[in-house]
């Protein structure tokens, strides 16, 4: 009955402030720092260079541009979508189509009281070049880009990481059996740092009645970040 109760509370708040007190169910212990010698910006930038005009796997024939992440080097917030959709092939950034207006519309809204802006967070993708049709991609076209994704992490050390759909949190923790559904909204770890696992944006977009969960989602990063217990 607790559940339910708190459930309702949710969603009541959600509706009437935009923003959403969700269930706290204690999150990992804060992620313990790695080592990284050298400046995150310029690691960042070799990353990228080690990148190039990639043709590492099939998906290279079909792209306009390689969209590597964005955002702030030593960024407390990392995002990890899946891969780039159309705007984000034509742009060269992540999230920038009707997705990544909402995805930006959530950060700023719900990081407000701790002054985080999107442009203070840190967003990526799982592969870096579109799937055809904005199709999943597919096993070896992930194999062939996840290591860039786990560097990319190494390097900003984000305090937390928040996956955004199915493919991100499968290939973050190399399950296929993961579902989205059962894991959300409750933290994992991926190498000491503690992750959220919350719907990607474009499936928010179709299933409007589900927004609350993820604000309910961002609200325990919030406590997380804020350092409540």
């Amino acid at each position: 009955m607790g559940n339910i109760l708190d459930d309702l509370k949710t969603m009541l708040e959600f509706y009437q402030a935009l923003g959403i007190e969700g269930m706290h169910f204690g999150p990992p212990e804060p992620a313990v720092e790695v080592a990284v010698s050298g400046d995150r910006e310029l690691l960042l930038s070799e990353l990228r260079q080690e990148i190039g005009d990639c043709a590492r796997c099939k998906l290279s024939g079909g792209r306009k541009n390689i969209v590597f992440g964005e955002g702030k080097p030593y960024a407390k917030i990392m995002f990890i979508g899946e891969g780039p959709g159309r705007e984000e092939d034509i742009q060269g950034r992540p999230f920038v189509g009707e997705a990544g207006m909402l995805l930006t519309s959530l950060i700023e809204k719900k990081f407000e009281e701790i002054k985080i802006e999107r442009s203070d967070v840190y967003i990526a993708n799982i592969v870096k070049c579109r799937p055809p049709m904005n199709r999943d991609p597919e096993e070896d076209e992930i194999a062939s880009c996840r290591g860039f994704i786990e560097r990319q992490i190494e390097i900003i050390q984000p305090e937390v990481i928040v996956t955004l759909g199915r493919i991100a949190i499968q290939t973050l923790f190399d399950n296929p059996k993961l579902k989205i559904t059962a894991v959300r909204g409750r933290f994992m770890e991926y190498k000491g740092i503690p992750v959220m696992p919350t719907f990607h944006p474009a499936y928010l977009l179709r299933n409007r009645a589900d927004k609350w969960k993820t604000w309910a989602d961002m609200q325990k990063v919030l406590e997380l970040l804020s350092g409540h217990s």
